[in-house]
């Protein structure tokens, strides 16, 4: 092509081209090219990194059902990558191409790509189109002065036909929803795709720059627009600029708010009110004077604000309290156009539609927590009262509804996480209640419009935080330990009895061996497993030992048979002395014991024994010495699985419960409410490798409750235990809130409270 110095090849805006020209099908044919080259190139690096991430996260996945999810996921995008890279890159190229011949469309409203969609969705689709929304309004607010050129000069080689961000085919809106359509050839599961949708945004969308610059570069060569300014006038700030001056809002404020999470909230809002009069009329009311400001707006918040914290701290919450604080939430903006007209002399009927959205959306949000059961009915009621200072945070910085990293909802976040542990069993002293309502008290006496104050509270309260981590994690390592070394004891106790039970099987033996078995050397077992393990020589010998007792009880009718228990004894008496030494049996009573079993051996000899010989066995002389905590009960009825089975719980191994108590990992909070006893949150602290057991502990680190998987089965499906949430509030509020928008017929409840 000719260099664009050659006048006859200038192309300015008064000049269009011929659509059907076939200069216009070379300089489509060029873009598209280009196109085709960059986006197969960069669509290839997004895919070539799916099995690495879809690993790492099936690595760290909470259970197997999650781990075989990504794994599954990962066999189909090998399977069916080709198909989705045909189908994005054919729709991308099909779309260039019907830019100078536009397809018919069907009369009737459209909605372009980068709009919300309104209709009802289900929860996965919803999912999808907020990580389309977001990725779109981020890249078309990053690149809007390389695509401003795009779009201007295709726009003059299609005859003048206007091309804008939702109708170029190079745009983020639409290279988004072709590869959204493209990913339908997937049948992975949502969290799949959405690894795929942050893969491609990162290698394909966040690469457009050099894309929208090489075909500014190759249609500056053929002469089109080669003077054009980059300045970027579009509709979206026009308007942003006029609902400004009617709110009394900046532009640079109004250009903060990330486009993602809450121009979805933004229009859910808007289609579930009905559509307002004169374009932006808040409240359903027509404008009878000028729209509150936001300085208006903060004064009034702020005479608000005053009245409750001069109302002075609460106390324990009672029963009504958090219906009462119920109603207040939902009266607010009634309350606060009273208070504008009491400011102004006269009450505006309404506010601005971006000022009612936030008005309705901190409402929802206060509405939650006090919903919420994830938090103790006390820590609802003084979370609650935060409503009025978290509305002027969100009228003085529209990020805090978007950033997960903003100070002010990390504050509130902290809170959270703080008050579902508590419960006043495990807050005698009432510090974590105290440090809570503290930070509550502050911010309602303290917080006018310095935003600072969120990021010192935040940093107090993680300090306080810190603290209290610090001694519950002692604690907690404590138990955990005394735990591990009683379960340790148990199983060797269990292991012993379970050796000795093996080895006597129907052998009837004279209560004197019997009673050494099942006492003394059971505890000789037990402590030779804890010190010197099951694999040592110690161990082993104690095990045959057992052999040999059981064996000299047998009758010795002949002399060979004589003669092999003679050459038995010494052995017997031997390792006898050892072990009982070692369970700490005093002299004296080795000596008593032993005595005993050279009568019985002699009656067993067939020797004569004359009368100041023969003596009544004594069972207790094997018993002496031994610590009842140590004892693996053994009697003659007692089987090995009595001894290890005998307290276990049937319960269904497919039900919900069962399969939740299995995802369960340490340091999920557990609520209990058992009968006639007080309710108590517990965190889940260790479950033991060698008997499956659960260990709780409270947020001081100290000792609920342990629990088998079996129980713990039974409590959540009686209902006496609950799993309570381990993602932070703000996250479960947004997407309770969205939930409930998205649902037919919802209005916000503090919207009709205003009406």
């Amino acid at each position: 092509m000719n260099e664009a110095s050659d006048p006859s090849r200038v192309i300015n805006l008064s000049q269009r081209l011929d659509p059907t020209s076939e200069r216009v099908g070379e300089l489509l044919g060029a873009v598209r090219d280009i196109a085709s080259k960059r986006l197969q190139q960069w669509v290839g690096n997004a895919f070539e990194r799916v099995d690495d991430a879809l690993f790492d996260l099936a690595e760290k996945a909470e259970n197997n059902a999650a781990q075989m999810h990504y794994f599954d996921g990962m066999r189909e995008v090998r399977k069916r990558r080709p198909a989705v890279e045909r189908s994005f890159l054919g729709a991308i190229s099909r779309h260039i191409g019907e830019l100078a011949h536009p397809p018919q469309q069907a009369a009737g409203p459209s909605m372009s790509f980068g709009t919300v969609e309104l209709t009802l969705v289900a929860d996965n689709e919803l999912e999808e189109s907020l990580a389309i929304t977001s990725m779109i309004g981020k890249n078309e607010s990053r690149l809007s002065r390389d695509l401003f050129a795009v779009n201007q000069r295709l726009s003059v080689i299609c005859g003048g036909r206007k091309v804008e961000d939702a109708s170029n085919p190079v745009a983020p809106a639409i290279l988004a929803q072709a590869f959204r359509q493209a990913l339908h050839e997937l049948s992975a599961d949502m969290r799949v795709k959405l690894i795929i949708y942050k893969l491609f945004d990162r290698y394909v969308l966040s690469s457009l720059e050099e894309l929208y610059q090489e075909i500014n570069t190759e249609l500056v060569r053929a002469g089109v627009l080669p003077q054009l300014r980059h300045e970027v006038l579009r509709g979206d700030a026009k308007a942003a600029g006029a609902a400004s001056q009617a709110t009394g809002t900046t532009d640079e404020a109004a250009s903060d708010i990330p486009s993602d999470l809450l121009q979805t909230l933004h229009a859910l809002f808007s289609a579930r009110r009905g559509p307002a009069v004169g374009g932006n009329v808040g409240m359903h009311a027509l404008q009878s004077g000028p729209l509150p400001s936001a300085n208006e707006l903060l004064g009034a918040l702020s005479v608000l604000q005053s009245q409750i914290a001069s109302a002075g701290p609460l106390p324990y919450a009672q029963p009504d309290d958090a219906a009462a604080l119920s109603r207040e939430v939902l009266q607010l903006k009634g309350q606060l156009l009273t208070q504008l007209g009491a400011l102004r002399g006269e009450r505006p009927s309404h506010v601005a539609t971006i000022d009612e959205d936030t008005i309705d959306l901190v409402g929802m949000l206060f509405e939650f927590i006090l919903e919420d059961r994830n938090l103790p009915a006390t820590m609802q009621v003084m979370l609650a009262r935060l409503q009025i200072p978290y509305l002027k945070a969100a009228i003085l910085d529209r990020k805090l509804f978007a950033h997960r990293q903003h100070p002010a909802r990390r504050l509130l976040d902290c809170l959270a996480e703080q008050a579902k542990s508590w419960s006043e069993e495990s807050d005698r002293d009432r510090r974590l209640h105290d440090k809570v309502k503290s930070t509550v008290d502050q911010l309602l006496h303290d917080f006018d419009d310095d935003m600072g104050i969120f990021e010192r509270l935040l940093v107090d309260l993680q300090q306080f935080q810190d603290v209290n981590k610090r001694r519950s994690e002692l604690a907690e390592q404590r138990v955990a330990e005394s735990t591990r070394g009683r379960e340790k004891l148990e199983q060797a106790r269990r292991r012993a009895a379970r050796e000795i039970l093996d080895r006597i099987g129907e052998h009837k033996l004279p209560p004197l061996v019997h009673g050494v078995l099942a006492r003394a050397w059971a505890n000789h077992l037990v402590l030779t497993l804890l010190r010197q393990g099951e694999t040592s020589p110690e161990f082993k010998s104690a095990l045959r030992f057992i052999d040999e007792f059981i064996a000299s009880t047998k009758p010795a009718a002949t002399s060979e048979s004589r003669q092999v228990l003679r050459q038995m004894l010494p052995g017997i008496e031997r390792a006898l002395r050892q072990g009982l030494a070692n369970v700490a049996f005093q002299e004296q009573d080795i000596e008593r014991l032993l005595g005993q079993l050279h009568t019985y051996y002699r009656q067993q000899l067939g020797e004569t024994l004359d009368a100041t010989e023969v003596v009544t066995v004594d069972e207790d002389a094997a018993m002496l010495a031994i610590p009842d905590s140590i004892q693996p009960v053994i009697d003659q009825n007692t089987t090995p699985q009595d001894s290890v089975e005998e307290d276990l719980v049937e319960v269904p191994l497919d039900s919900p419960e069962w399969h939740q108590v299995q995802a369960l990992q340490p340091g999920t909070w557990l609520e209990f409410c058992l009968p006639d006893e007080p309710m108590t949150r517990a965190k889940l602290s260790w479950i033991s490798p060698m008997s499956g057991r659960y260990l709780f502990v409270n947020r001081r680190g100290l000792k609920v409750a342990d629990y088998s998987p079996q129980e713990l089965t039974t409590l959540l499906t009686d209902g006496q235990a609950r799993v309570l949430a381990a993602n932070a509030l703000f996250d479960r509020a947004m997407s309770a809130i969205v939930d409930k928008l998205s649902q037919p017929g919802t209005v916000p409840a503090a919207n009709t409270a205003a009406e």
